[in-house]
């Protein structure tokens, strides 16, 4: 598949920011990991070609690639293999644990897409209502038109405001400022909207700033996420954090996925890397990109719903199951599977260029678009994939990548803590190729 899962761009909000609290502590059960599958062959894998996913893994950690990884294959609800490779830590030598606690930066948002489902089934909001609607601070938003011949920006009142629906599917017209691709970005990354001290500060700093195209027009990767966070906390009355732990982490028995790492699972916490130009190696990320990385032991300034989680990959396997499951796992439902289906449907109007992983370029097409909140194969042959149609998926800036296939009752994570990709080919790619080679019986 050509299009990469995750935007280098989430990095460096996620580097730069201290983002949200944990908000009141509610009692969790403890992790509940999903029931292993009686062997691989049972739910239809080989498992002498799934060796080849594992060597490709080792082969990651060996060639000093990453530092360690970690990756959860399971089908119809069983886990065929959680496998783990190298270290948490290079320096200390500490093994990479199975209960490790991961970066997860942009695979946040698609959990805070399903915080928003969950309001959008009580009602409390409609697709195409416009954004305005909750966020009132967005009314007199202009567009960028270009420079006049001084340099000086040239705005225009955007013809209407952005609806919902664009604000989940990227295709809005807001800048994300992590990079200094276009002026907009520029100025998004001046304004430190990301480094907003509140959510409320945030949504007033970016509705200060133009959008990079009218709404509706094409997609390009935003704050938008973080908007839709400040918008569960204005219906919810609860913090996001607060919204999340009720609605979503404890129902589902995601113990360890939260916006802080409290003090008890430090040590869980696997540090992070990024590569060395001058070296070629890997070394430990403390000011990636110029920003000091974000310290997940300290509450943050906002709860960022756009990448301010941390979670394992047992947690995040019980998020993904869920989704393959029409919004339901182990009895709790979270969503319809009505809702589900409907974040999983194309929602961009038209083929819109995007920039993955910072190296490459890819469309989303009528192969591969982009739903609500997540990205979604439409024609996975087209597309040159083996996965099934309608998979739904997404990344973080650290390398951890994961998919959810409801046609194949597949979930797979993977986790690494690497920023910046994997300085080889992309994981998530490979992974797709050596999960389904091994599928040779989908009929079980």
């Amino acid at each position: 598949m050509t299009v990469k899962r995750h935007l280098l761009a989430s990095a460096l909000a996620a580097l730069a920011i201290g983002w949200g609290g944990a908000g009141a502590a509610l009692a969790r059960e403890p992790a509940a990991a999903l029931a292993p599958a009686a062997s691989p062959e049972a739910v239809g894998f080989d498992s002498v070609r799934l060796k080849r996913l594992d060597a490709a893994m080792a082969k990651a950690v060996a060639d000093g690639r990453v530092a360690g990884v970690q990756t959860l294959l399971a089908r119809h609800g069983k886990v065929v293999a959680f496998q783990t490779y190298g270290k948490a830590n290079l320096e200390t030598g500490a093994p990479l644990e199975s209960d490790a606690i991961f970066r997860v930066y942009s695979m946040t948002k698609p959990i805070t897409g399903v915080a928003m489902m969950i309001l959008f089934e009580e009602g409390r909001w409609r697709l195409d209502d416009p954004i305005t609607k909750y966020l009132p601070e967005m009314k007199e938003l202009k567009v960028w038109k270009g420079q006049d011949a001084k340099g000086q920006p040239i705005l225009e009142p955007v013809k209407r405001p952005p609806t919902m629906r664009e604000l989940m599917s990227h295709t809005a017209g807001f800048g994300y400022g992590l990079s200094d691709k276009n002026p907009v970005d520029v100025m998004f990354r001046d304004q430190r909207v990301l480094g907003a001290p509140s959510a409320g500060e945030m949504v007033a700093k970016a509705a200060g700033l133009p959008l990079l195209f009218e709404p509706g027009e094409r997609w390009s990767y935003s704050v938008a996420v973080d908007l839709q966070g400040a918008i569960v906390e204005r219906l919810s009355g609860q913090s996001l954090g607060q919204f999340m732990e009720s609605r979503i982490f404890k129902p589902l028995k995601m113990a360890d996925t939260s916006f802080v790492v409290p003090p008890a699972k430090v040590a869980q916490l696997a540090t992070a890397y990024i590569g060395d130009r001058e070296t070629g190696k890997i070394v430990e990320a403390k000011t990636p990109f110029g920003f000091p990385i974000q310290d997940f032991t300290q509450k943050p300034g906002f709860e960022s719903g756009g990448g301010g989680l941390v979670s394992t990959t047992g947690d995040y396997a019980r998020f993904a199951q869920m989704i393959v499951n029409g919004g339901e796992l182990d009895g709790v439902r979270i969503l319809s599977p009505a809702s589900v289906e409907l974040m999983g449907t194309n929602a961009i109007p038209q083929a819109a260029l995007v920039s993955s992983n910072g190296s490459t370029g890819a469309s989303f097409n009528e192969a591969v678009g982009f739903g609500l909140d997540f990205m979604v194969v439409n024609d996975p042959r087209k597309a040159g994939s083996l996965e099934g149609k309608g998979t739904m998926s997404w990344g973080g800036a650290a390398g951890t990548w994961f998919w959810a296939d409801p046609a194949n009752d597949v979930v797979f994570v993977g986790m690494i803590q690497r920023f910046g990709g994997t300085g080889g080919e992309d994981l998530g790619t490979l992974t797709r190729t050596l999960v389904y080679q091994a599928l040779v019986d989908p009929a079980k």
